[in-house]
């Protein structure tokens, strides 16, 4: 995994929707899930989101941990 895609994780913010302005890693799982089922979107924002969700899914947030 490169390792700027986790560093963007923990500094980037979400650019819109509910979770608005929140830091990208700290999205519930729950809504990570619902875009696993209705698609993630196109581009950079949609590459981030579906490999949180696979790091979540898969227990791997202790790897955010020291970059925050």
């Amino acid at each position: 995994m490169d390792n700027k895609i986790l560093l963007e994780l923990v500094r980037m913010r979400m650019p819109y929707g509910k979770y608005k302005g929140r830091i990208i890693c700290d999205l519930p799982e729950f809504y990570l899930a619902w875009y696993h089922q209705k698609g993630f979107p196109e581009g950079k924002i949609g590459m981030l989101l579906s490999t949180l969700y696979e790091i979540k899914l898969n227990g791997l947030e202790y790897l955010l941990k020291p970059l925050r």
